[in-house]
């Protein structure tokens, strides 16, 4: 028995095999960005964060412990239901589709982990930037975490095996019609399982396209999560805030 489906955002990311494949994810380099994110930003510490696209909210959470008032919304319901074990007075999740608006606005909007893209319709990644733009308050900031498309191509790897609590999961990853696209096949319990991540392959100067399209100023462009500079060719991440 195989089990298929290609839409992977409303999908794949509820499955418990998604938690399994990226459980070795390094978590203290995500706390490491996210405090060299807040000291470089100086927020206040009553400042409003909306989290988009949290996952299950590792980000929000760390955010909130730095004393941080945070909402984290994503599309997948589970990862929701999980993240809400952590809720308190200042911490929140929901369930939310990035491309409609909220009805608060925030000081600071992030979208981090390379969790922008993910959508057949180009339009929807407008729609996303424009929501963002609607719940960002008069002075407010934004952060997309995004992959460098260069440095990826330069550094594919197309296919590989992972064995994980017991399941191997074949890998192979290829670009396609403008997107980064990653196959995930393994068998569990006599089933085998097919599933696929698709993200666009965007460059600084398409980021830069939607950003002017949609009115929305940069302010920094950063590379890694150390925040140095972006080189086109040899920075791994493609960071921006803006306003």
């Amino acid at each position: 028995m195989s089990k298929n489906n290609n839409n992977f955002y409303e999908s794949w990311f509820d499955t418990p095999f998604y938690h399994i494949l990226y459980k070795n994810r390094d978590y203290k380099e995500a706390e490491m960005f996210t405090s060299e994110l807040m000291t470089f930003l100086n927020l206040p510490i009553e400042s409003k964060i909306l989290d988009l696209a949290c996952g299950k909210g590792r980000h929000s959470i760390f955010l909130n412990k730095m004393g941080y008032n945070v909402t984290g919304v994503d599309n997948s319901s589970k990862n929701i239901v999980n993240a809400k074990k952590y809720e308190n007075k200042k911490l929140n999740f929901k369930i939310h589709d990035m491309r409609d608006p909220l009805v608060d606005k925030f000081d600071l909007i992030v979208n981090l982990f390379t969790s922008f893209g993910y959508f057949d319709d180009f339009e929807d990644n407008l729609k996303t930037l424009k929501s963002i733009k609607l719940n960002l308050k008069k002075n407010g900031i934004a952060v997309i975490d995004f992959l460098n498309i260069n440095y990826v191509k330069n550094n594919l790897v197309h296919q590989n095996t992972e064995e994980i609590n017991g399941i191997k999961f074949n890998l192979k990853r290829y670009l396609k019609d403008g997107f980064l696209v990653k196959e995930i096949n393994f068998k569990h319990d006599l089933e085998e399982y097919n599933f696929q991540e698709k993200v666009r392959s965007l460059n600084i100067n398409e980021f830069k396209t939607m950003f002017k399209q949609t009115q929305l100023e940069i302010l920094h462009i950063f590379g890694d999560y150390n925040l140095n500079e972006f080189d086109i060719n040899n920075s791994k991440r493609l960071i921006f805030i803006f306003k």
